[in-house]
């Protein structure tokens, strides 16, 4: 599911909340998968999923920085 940041910056903001925590929610299983003593399916998913939901912070705030700089 990444999303390029050109594609991010188009989102509003209620769409990036909601794709953060649906990021979040999917990481909480990945960890849970894993502290159970299974392995995962894909080990590097648990970094992707943290890179994503760190590049969608990051664009979230970007929005409110440009929010606040224009009044």
């Amino acid at each position: 599911m990444s999303l390029k940041t050109s594609d991010l910056v188009n989102l509003n903001k209620e769409d990036l909340t909601q794709k953060i925590i649906e990021l979040k929610q999917e990481l909480a299983k990945e960890r849970a998968t894993i502290a159970s003593g299974t392995r995962s399916e894909n080990p590097g998913k648990i970094r992707k999923l943290r890179r994503d939901i760190a590049r969608m912070l990051t664009a979230l705030n970007t929005k409110k920085e440009n929010k606040n700089a224009r009044n």
